[in-house]
């Protein structure tokens, strides 16, 4: 009851941390009136928001894939103990549900995914409406905001690297590709760290038709764009059996790298199982290690 009074009023439902001793509100459910639809996200504190003379927060932008949500993402992957330690504020926007029986989640990240690219709506719109409204809400430091997204979510995250590039200072899409519409033009050159796996049959590295019959791009291609893009040179790759690591250098202000593991499968390197049904994590990689050591290299000017 409490939560549907909550709910139907657009507040906070908020829970504590760990010490019942500590009043302080660490994460809060929000709502936001975007394009004519009640959008929502999450927002977990680290523990050092409320210290005396606190400095701004980066923000990581946390995008779920098909069918997924912000708790899913939150309880599986493990984001909020790495912003916990590493100081970070991470946010949760949720895609907006299906009308069919099951109500899933979905991005319009451009040629998918299902109900919100059907639809045509404006997660572009939705994303900046969210990073307007923490820049007013909480201590963020602007020039340090960074994205991520698993599947689907990293398809957005390739999306508004293309149109929102003056707002965000690095992506890391997981398991994912780019699946855009229009030619990508970003007024800035943006960091990209991918991270992918060899025995990904739901978003295929090498391209071709994955979830839901779907024709995803080829990874590589995605990558050689966006060195074009942020101005790099060619390639150099270490395989060490584990895995591939590709960095494009010499780039022109922002720098691509990529993690393609010879384990796990559709699913978060170094997370938890998303359930029976899915593939196992990478064993070889922390996913979440690996991006905030990226993001932590970049900010807008």
């Amino acid at each position: 009851m409490i939560q549907s009074i909550a709910t139907m009023f657009g507040l906070f439902l908020a829970t504590c941390s760990d010490n019942p001793d500590d009043p302080k509100i660490y994460r809060l459910e929000k709502q936001i009136n975007s394009e004519g639809l009640v959008r929502t996200y999450v927002v977990n504190l680290p523990y050092t928001y409320y210290d005396k003379d606190p400095p701004e927060f980066p923000v990581v932008l946390a995008l779920h894939g098909t069918g997924g949500s912000a708790e899913q993402m939150e309880r599986v992957y493990g984001l909020n103990d790495k912003g916990n330690s590493a100081g970070f504020i991470v946010v949760y926007p949720e895609g907006v549900r299906s009308n069919g029986p099951r109500g899933i989640r979905t991005w319009n990240a451009g040629r998918c995914c299902d109900y919100a690219m059907e639809n045509d709506v404006d997660d572009v719109k939705f994303i900046r409406d969210v990073i307007d409204e923490l820049s007013i809400g909480f201590r963020i430091n602007k020039k340090k905001i960074y994205l991520t997204g698993m599947s689907t979510g990293g398809m957005m995250a390739y999306r508004l690297a293309c149109e929102l590039s003056y707002k965000l200072a690095a992506i890391a899409p997981i398991r994912s590709t780019m699946m855009v519409k229009q030619p990508c033009n970003p007024a800035r050159s943006v960091p990209v760290l991918h991270v992918h796996s060899l025995l990904d049959t739901i978003v295929p590295y090498r391209g071709g038709v994955g979830l839901a019959g779907y024709n995803f791009s080829p990874v590589d291609s995605v990558l050689q764009l966006w060195a074009q893009i942020n101005g790099c040179t060619s390639p150099t790759s270490v395989d060490n059996s584990q895995f591939i690591h590709t960095i494009w250098s010499e780039c022109e202000g922002a720098a691509i790298e990529s993690y393609l593991t010879y384990d796990g499968g559709h699913s978060w390197p170094g997370g938890q199982k998303a359930g029976s049904w899915a593939d196992d994590p990478s064993s070889f990689i922390k996913a979440n290690d690996l991006m905030w050591d990226f993001f932590k290299r970049f900010e807008l000017p």
